[in-house]
């Protein structure tokens, strides 16, 4: 068994409440954030940086929001309490209040005992790499600025209806709302709760809402998962609506079940998304080295290409901005529109799929049946910290005299062979690997799976 460590990477913090993250720890990195902020941009010190803060439904999200405020305020820094709202929400409500930056309490799809606190740029995106790593090195030197002058703190309710608005501004609402769609939705009693049904609201769609007050007590495992969703599964052929979404806790994340009740995956998301954006633009998409094979097939057809970068958030975003991309994600069921917000988006991704249901006039399932199906496998193995990496060492060697396989090391592993793909990495958010597969077939994807496990095993054991 690994030893439980708190993770810092460039998707935030990670650890576990009475364990690994303390309100000491959560202080100080409200300090370590005041403490870089100091060091962007604006050199006069007697202007105060102003943060937004929110927070996802844990019942720890309290405790860990006060103390971050108090490392924040303790260094002079200004505090706009979100409250409890989607990470979204956060990031844009950052933007629109000309933050110096942002912070979201959240473990994001983590099990109860996690919580988290995600850094985000005044535009709302999540810190790079390199600003991830600075922020570490502060906390970790315990260097923080000091002033005289503490920080006010002050509140804002506007995010959900901000967010909503964002959203609807990109959607055609006539074409939605004229279908009168019945629709599923499984919040996971998470930040998506009150938002989300105001939003299907708004686009003329009748909400079946389980699960659906912010107790952030999960009624379920929070990660979408199939095995997670059989409620939902069972909810959609009960009542026969036409489409059924789930969200994580903090409301990034979508994923989707049909009209039959059939769990799509959270591939499919960001396909039938990516579907939908190039059937009207044409633009390159962003999407990490995890991602499914679909999204490329997809782009192969529009005559455009797939930019793909590291695992993470900020590093997927890195690349769409830097390559001008008009659509990112992940298949995660992250759906990234830079019209809303540059930041996973589920409200986003359910304003897209229900737009392109009713141009199609087609169900949900035979739109997700139009796109080239592969088998992507996926497992995770929990290790120390440097277990992926031998890993990934070994499996580079076993497929080296491999014809025609090509090697990208910018995320752990991954192998590209002729028609299929495995990788190995390091989790971002938790104390595991992940090893991926996949190809044309679920007997190809699980032996390509067995290799690498097989090897991990060794290492691990």
């Amino acid at each position: 068994m690994a030893q439980e460590r708190l993770i810092v990477t460039v998707s935030g913090v990670r650890g576990t409440i009475g364990g690994t993250l303390t309100p000491e720890i959560a202080a100080e990195f409200g300090s370590a954030f005041a403490t870089f902020l100091a060091e962007q941009g604006e050199t006069d010190a007697s202007v105060k940086k102003r943060v937004a803060i929110g927070r996802d439904s844990r019942p720890s999200g309290p405790m860990v929001k006060e103390a971050v405020t108090k490392g924040l305020t303790a260094c002079g820094v200004d505090v706009i309490d979100l409250g409890i709202v989607t990470t979204p929400g956060a990031a844009l409500m950052t933007r629109l209040l000309e933050c110096d930056g942002g912070i979201i309490i959240t473990a994001s799809h983590n099990p109860l005992p996690y919580n988290g606190i995600k850094f985000l740029q005044p535009t709302g995106v999540a810190l790079p790499a390199d600003q991830a790593l600075r922020l570490k090195t502060i906390w970790e030197s315990k260097q923080f600025i000091r002033t005289n002058v503490v920080g006010t703190q002050s509140a804002n309710h506007r995010t959900h209806p901000m967010h909503i608005d964002a959203v609807l501004a990109v959607t055609d609402v006539t074409a939605v709302s004229s279908k009168r769609y019945k629709v599923a939705l499984d919040s996971v009693n998470g930040a998506g709760c009150v938002g989300t049904p105001m939003l299907l609201s708004k686009l003329g769609c009748e909400v079946v809402h389980i699960n659906g007050e912010p107790t952030g007590e999960f009624a379920h495992t929070p990660e979408p998962l199939k095995e997670n969703l059989t409620d939902l599964c069972d909810m959609v052929r009960k009542q026969k609506v036409h489409i059924g979404f789930a969200q994580d806790p903090d409301a990034d994340r979508l994923v989707v079940v049909d009209e039959n009740g059939e769990f799509l995956g959270e591939e499919y998301t960001l396909a039938l998304a990516a579907a939908f954006v190039l059937s009207h633009r044409q633009g390159n998409i962003a999407v990490n080295l995890s991602t499914s094979r679909m999204v490329d097939d997809l782009a192969e057809a529009a005559g455009v290409e797939v930019v793909r970068s590291p695992t993470g958030e900020a590093n997927v975003v890195a690349a769409m901005q830097r390559e001008e991309c008009i659509f990112a994600g992940e298949g995660n069921g992250g759906v990234i529109d830079p019209r809303v917000v540059s930041v996973r988006d589920s409200f986003v991704g359910m304003a897209m799929l229900l737009q392109y249901m009713a141009e199609t006039g087609k169900p949900i399932s035979e739109l997700a049946a139009e796109i080239p199906a592969y088998c992507l496998k996926k497992t995770k193995i929990t290790c120390p910290p440097d277990a992926a990496g031998k890993v990934a060492e070994r499996t580079k060697a076993l497929f080296a005299d491999t014809p025609d396989a090509r090697f990208d090391q910018r995320d752990g592993l991954r192998i590209d062979l002729a028609d299929s793909w495995v990788s190995v990495r390091a989790s971002n958010t938790e104390p595991i690997m992940r090893i991926f597969a996949e190809a044309p077939t679920e007997s190809q994807a699980n032996a390509l799976v067995k290799k690498v496990q097989a090897l991990a095993d060794e290492i691990v054991s």
